[in-house]
């Protein structure tokens, strides 16, 4: 493992991707203890075998600095690769914090093996120095034993957390901010043994259509797209307001009427949709998104949600449009740099890569980012146990209710609860 402050240290790497059938489960290839993964649907990719280079870089500009830093890898580096797929050759992957206050370090790995499967086709990459041996076969191994987490209130519980909104509605009505998202947490431990990949797992199947994402420590599924890129085309999917889902088919069609027209909701909705957009253009050629959202049905919850796409206009990466898109009004508010000023007064944690971007990037630019949401940061070993924190929040606005608020927290911190229980 390296940690590289600075272009001139980078070692040039080799990358070698070839195809093999796809694996049924391409979890029983990563680490039990810190696996690294990126999956959705079944398709996606798993790291395996030691880090080849670490980056972790922990003050001010950190996304300009790991996406200079990238690019100098991926022209240093030799790629043979007979597959042809994103995500193959050289990749690494990243779980950045959501501000660059947060003592928390924006990471992103590149790992000596990754397994990967997209529509079928399988693939083995082997990453390692250029003048070092190749890495060794990946090898599947089985799970541990099930086990459970003991959660309980973290430092701002829910009395707390309700005040907390009150302050941000107060921050509204001064005119200091349009919208701002407060969080709050919950706390607690899990064995020093567990394996990791069971909570993996249960996120995956329980929620197929978020992507399921462990990066060094941070485990969750992920609703929110922050962006793609893919041979030049950008996406976003941009989720702002929610409701709880009903208890029937007749209670879920009274839930997206009222979500698909209430003042407050299609507020805080766009807000969201403009902060992209603003933050897209200078990169694109073209750039469009619906002028009204849909409604995006998830096992536990409804949102409002719209896509937005582009094309890319002067060969930026991936890196490069999370360094645009980072933060989003969806997890910060607007106007961005007071609402971050916001957060930081009213909320009384660090929120370290918690709604910060997580995912990954090939050599190419190419990859796949998301809001590290419904997730739970997991610390290493002490004695018997691990520490394990996870965070909610919503959108606040004129006209919020703190104690609707504080429902829609619980209801999204489900997710992560259930699958740690």
């Amino acid at each position: 493992m390296e940690v590289v402050p600075d272009p001139l240290s980078l070692p040039r790497l080799r990358a070698v991707t070839r195809p093999i059938p796809a694996p049924e489960d391409p979890l029983l290839f990563a680490s039990a203890d810190d696996p690294l993964v990126w999956l959705r649907r079944g398709d996606g990719m798993v790291a395996a075998g030691a880090e080849v280079l670490r980056i972790d870089v922990g003050e001010d500009g950190r996304l300009d600095a790991i996406a200079d830093l990238w690019r100098a890898i991926a022209s240093a580096t030799d790629v043979d690769d007979s597959v042809g797929l994103p995500g193959t050759g050289l990749v690494g992957f990243g779980a950045f914090a959501f501000d660059d206050a947060s003592s928390a370090p924006s990471t992103l790995i590149v790992p000596s093996i990754v397994i990967g499967r997209r529509g079928g086709r399988g693939w083995v990459t082997r990453i390692g120095r250029l003048d070092g041996p190749a890495p060794a076969d990946p090898e599947a191994h089985g799970y541990g034993p099930h086990w459970s987490a003991t959660l309980g209130p973290g430092e701002l519980n829910p009395a707390a957390h309700v005040e907390a909104v009150a302050d941000a509605l107060a921050a509204i009505e001064a005119g200091e901010v349009e919208k701002v998202v407060v969080a709050r947490d919950i706390a607690g431990t899990l064995p020093a043994d567990a394996d990791l990949r069971r909570l993996v797992r249960a996120l995956a199947e329980g929620y197929p259509d978020t992507w399921a994402y462990a990066v060094d420590g941070i485990v969750g599924a992920s609703p929110e797209t922050l962006v793609t890129v893919s041979g030049g085309t950008v996406t976003a999917r941009v989720l702002a307001g929610t409701r709880a889902r009903g208890a029937n088919a007749d209670e879920d069609t009274a839930i997206t009427a009222e979500l698909a027209t209430t003042p407050k909701d299609l507020d805080e909705h766009r807000y969201a949709v403009q902060s992209v957009l603003t933050a897209l253009e200078p990169h694109t050629s073209a750039l469009v998104a619906a002028e009204q959202p849909f409604t995006l049905k998830l096992p536990n919850v409804w949102h409002l949600a719209t896509d937005v796409e582009g094309t890319l206009a002067n060969g930026d990466s991936a890196l490069d449009m999370v360094r645009a898109l980072h933060p989003t009004a969806a997890v910060a508010g607007t106007p961005t740099p007071a609402a971050l000023a916001a957060i930081r007064r009213i909320e009384p944690f660090d929120r370290g890569r918690y709604a910060g971007p997580v995912g990954w990037v090939d050599g190419n630019g190419d990859g796949e980012w998301a809001i590290a949401l419904r997730c739970a940061q997991i610390g290493p070993a002490e004695g018997a146990h691990r520490a394990v924190t996870a965070h909610a929040g919503g959108g606040i606005v004129a006209g919020s209710q703190p104690e609707a608020e504080l429902l829609e927290t619980r209801v999204k911190f489900r997710p992560i609860v259930d699958a740690l229980a």
